[in-house]
């Protein structure tokens, strides 16, 4: 079943999402925001200003999740106007970047991160995998630029929408099976095997 916002709410107060906020905010200071926080069946995170990186080709070398070579990603500017903070994802490639809120999954609640409609419209399609019962952290967000144009994705700002599914607890959670990707900073991660 998915959960509401009342018991993202309540669970939110028990530190399942932090930073938090009980409300979805569509403006800031009057300046227009990329809606964030607690919706009606979800919970729409921001990205975090502190790192954005976008795969670069290297001449001679292949991106391998087994050996992943870090030189492969490049930091981005961030960069500010009278619309916010802004990385600057280019046509035609994929970034990486970080959720500013941490999150700290229930043993029940599996989460599924699905792309907001403002960055789906201008060709930004966010790919992520989902957050499983147990796993806590600040979540890696993969972001591809799927159109022709260079597009800005707001720091600060909504990102993705988390959904939140509950089931009948598993027998082996992220945590119990110590998970590779558990406990993630609010810096990307790279593939790890």
């Amino acid at each position: 079943m998915i959960k509401n916002d009342s018991w993202i709410a309540k669970m939110a107060k028990e530190g399942m999402i932090s930073p938090f906020e009980p409300k979805l905010i569509r403006k800031v200071e009057n300046v227009p925001v990329i809606s964030y926080g607690l919706g009606s069946f979800g919970y729409d995170i921001r990205l975090s200003p502190l790192e954005f990186r976008i795969f670069r080709h290297i001449p001679g070398t292949v991106v391998d999740p087994k050996n992943f070579n870090p030189n492969n990603l490049e930091l981005t500017e961030l960069h500010q106007d009278n619309n916010g903070s802004f990385f600057i994802l280019p046509a035609h490639s994929y970034g990486l970047g970080v959720a500013l809120e941490r999150l700290e999954i229930p043993e029940n609640i599996t989460v599924l991160c699905i792309g907001k409609s403002s960055y789906a419209r201008v060709g930004l399609i966010a790919n992520l995998t989902p957050a499983e019962a147990g796993w806590r952290g600040h979540l890696t967000l993969e972001v591809s630029n799927s159109s022709s144009a260079d597009c800005r994705i707001y720091a600060n700002e909504g990102v993705v929408q988390l959904l939140f599914l509950e089931g009948e607890p598993c027998e082996v959670n992220y945590e119990t099976r110590k998970g590779k990707y558990q406990d993630q900073p609010e810096t990307v991660v790279f593939s790890r095997v």
